[in-house]
């Protein structure tokens, strides 16, 4: 990973999350928490994320509009076996080229499973956008793919975990993105004003509240994010201040 140039943008993420279980609810989505937490360390702000059902006009739509405003794209679920698992097509769609058998994963697939069990439907796993990459999968072997600023990961999480620790030394970062929480049983409306002008004392920074309940009593997150450490210090111990001038206690976090 290598940083940004001085004056450039910080680069930004979008995730496309991808599956009709998703959407039912039968399934709970855990890749998102994951992708924002491992993006932040590197320097690579999640701005944008979508979930969609496994219809190939919402898949390319989605992948060209995102493409189109983020430095990187992360789909997730979509690339397995079954007939439902379209994402590798959609995705070559989106970018106006075929979907081919890869000679690589057709090689990792064979390898795997051996000539006698590479039936059709898991050759499909072998299919990518024609011009594609791969990305390791070092749990279930069938690999994920990158095109453009586009990665295909899997949908199961720790098949995704693993294929994202794969290619993350290929992103271009920049500082890490820190933060730190303060925690107070005050609502939010209480502390709302005086936190609104924290938050115009640093606009380099994203203040967020997050109320809570807990034991039936009301409380408050209040989470500060951004590159500057001093800065960052600087208005958690703000905020914290408020929360004391309240008369109420609080934790502090990072």
């Amino acid at each position: 990973m290598t940083g940004g140039k001085r004056g450039e943008a910080p680069p930004t993420a979008a995730v496309l999350i991808i599956g009709n279980e998703i959407l039912s609810g039968r399934t709970q989505d855990a890749n998102l928490a994951y992708l924002g937490r491992e993006l932040a360390q590197l320097g690579i702000r999640v701005v944008e994320a979508r979930v969609v059902p496994d219809i190939e006009a919402e898949i390319v739509m989605a992948v060209n509009e995102l493409r189109a405003k983020a430095t990187y794209v992360f789909t997730t679920g979509g690339i397995g076996p079954t007939h439902d698992d379209i994402t590798s097509e959609s995705v070559a769609k989106a970018f106006g080229v075929p979907c081919t058998l890869h000679p690589e994963a057709h090689r990792i697939l064979l390898d795997h499973y051996g000539p006698e069990k590479l039936n059709a439907a898991r050759l499909r796993m072998a299919h990518t956008p024609e011009g594609a990459s791969l990305v390791a999968n070092p749990v279930s072997k069938a690999p994920g793919v990158r095109i453009g600023n586009v990665y295909i990961l899997a949908g199961i999480p720790t098949i995704a975990q693993a294929m994202f620790q794969s290619l993350k030394h290929e992103l271009s970062g920049g500082p890490p993105l820190l933060s730190a929480t303060v925690t107070a049983y005050v609502p939010e409306g209480t502390i709302a004003a005086g936190l609104g002008r924290v938050q115009e004392r640093h606009p380099a920074l994203d203040i967020g509240s997050y109320p809570f309940q807990q034991q039936g009593r009301f409380g408050t997150q209040l989470v500060v994010r951004g590159t500057d450490a001093a800065e960052l210090a600087q208005a958690r111990d703000e905020i914290a201040r408020l929360v004391q001038d309240l008369g109420q206690e609080f934790v502090l976090e990072g």
